[in-house]
């Protein structure tokens, strides 16, 4: 029996979201498919996290026991073969047996993409939010800067009907960049709640529209309510950008 972990990407604007979904295609669903060709069955796949509709990753890891022989280089070839354009397998290596693609992940990042002029770009529809107004990127990263660190991120956490369990996370970095007219706000931690990034997002706008000062944040996390913090910024913008795994898993 051997245990893989693959790497793969996508570009997630056709599918809702990772995990499969009763009445709608996702990207596990296709996965599954394309490797059932291969491996003439559907082995128990491990994915390094979910990601909510038309969410894009440029690196998401998969794991799966297999008694299949087949190498790694071919197994990714045969992938890429089957699979759509906008997926593709990025690698494919043998891992311990131990090795989970969930539980053994220290940490991911994320990136939230902004088109930031008055004129929209038709190249990043699906890809990026378009938003015309000023963005301070000095307001924004003291904004940013207050949610690195452990903290109870419940107000960065939609509300639904999932079991609430531990809503502290550590941030390692949060920070605001732009090249032109492309602004993209970078975020690492050791995990994330149900639509955090986006959250984050959405109430620092408010903080580059003036609606909020950037220590505000500080505030917002202290309130432990969904409803101190700001909007949930479109899920079109959002990129799974990294996964951290030990350096030989």
């Amino acid at each position: 029996m051997r245990n893989l972990l693959l790497t793969i990407c996508f570009d997630g604007a056709n599918y809702h979201g990772w995990q499969i979904q009763q009445n709608a295609v996702s990207v596990q669903q296709v996965f599954q498919r394309a490797l059932e060709r291969i491996l003439g069955g559907q082995p128990d796949i491990k994915a390094c996290s979910r990601t909510d509709s038309f969410v894009h990753a440029r690196e998401f890891c998969i794991s799966f026991h297999t008694e299949h022989s087949i190498p790694c280089e071919r197994l990714a070839g045969a992938m890429n073969h089957f699979l759509p354009k906008d997926i593709a397998v990025l690698s494919c290596r043998e891992v311990p047996d131990e090795f989970h693609a969930r539980y053994s992940c220290l940490g991911k990042e994320y990136e939230y993409c902004i088109w930031n002029k008055r004129v929209r770009n038709p190249f990043l529809s699906g890809r990026a939010l378009h938003y015309w107004a000023p963005l301070d990127l000095d307001r924004l990263n003291r904004a940013a800067a207050c949610l690195v660190g452990s903290h109870d991120f419940t107000s960065f956490c939609a509300v639904d009907a999932r079991e609430r369990d531990n809503m502290t996370r550590t941030v390692t970095e949060a920070r605001w960049e732009r090249q032109g007219g492309a602004v993209s706000f970078f975020v690492s931690a050791d995990g994330f709640l149900y639509h955090m990034v986006r959250i984050m997002v959405g109430t620092m706008l408010r903080v580059a529209e003036g609606k909020l000062e950037p220590e505000a944040m500080e505030r917002i996390l202290t309130a432990c309510d969904r409803r101190a913090a700001g909007p949930t910024a479109p899920p079109q913008g959002l990129y799974l950008n990294r996964v951290f795994y030990p350096v030989n898993p």
